[in-house]
């Protein structure tokens, strides 16, 4: 994917989504599939600063829907990760491993991703 300028423009303009560079950022770190809980609760830890349990099912349910709609087609359109919508899991491709060098380096310049990435 990221060979010309116009598919590092594309990158870029992937990542410019804090919710999508988080999960760029957690997947890349697990390296294995995770599921979209999993994301979303990736999503509160680092974009709400909130510990799990006092975030609102309202939050939980706006951050679902927003990785339904927007987050996963996205991913999935670039062919950056595989979406198995019955059991609700997000797998890398090889495709995102060949970008994770230059994935690492955007994920790398984000302050608020500094601390490792647990769930």
């Amino acid at each position: 994917m990221v060979g010309t300028s116009t598919e590092f423009n594309t990158l870029l303009e992937l990542c410019q989504e804090h919710h999508r560079r988080i999960i760029l950022a957690v997947l890349a770190t697990e390296k294995r599939s995770l599921t979209v809980n999993d994301l979303t609760k990736a999503i509160v830890k680092h974009n709400h600063h909130t510990p799990l349990l006092e975030v609102s099912e309202e939050e939980s349910r706006q951050i679902r829907i927003s990785l339904h709609h927007m987050h996963i087609p996205k991913l999935e359109d670039l062919s950056l990760i595989e979406y198995d919508q019955e059991r609700q899991l997000v797998e890398p491709t090889p495709q995102f491993d060949q970008l994770q060098p230059q994935l690492s380096a955007v994920i790398d310049a984000d302050p608020e991703l500094e601390a490792p990435v647990t769930l």
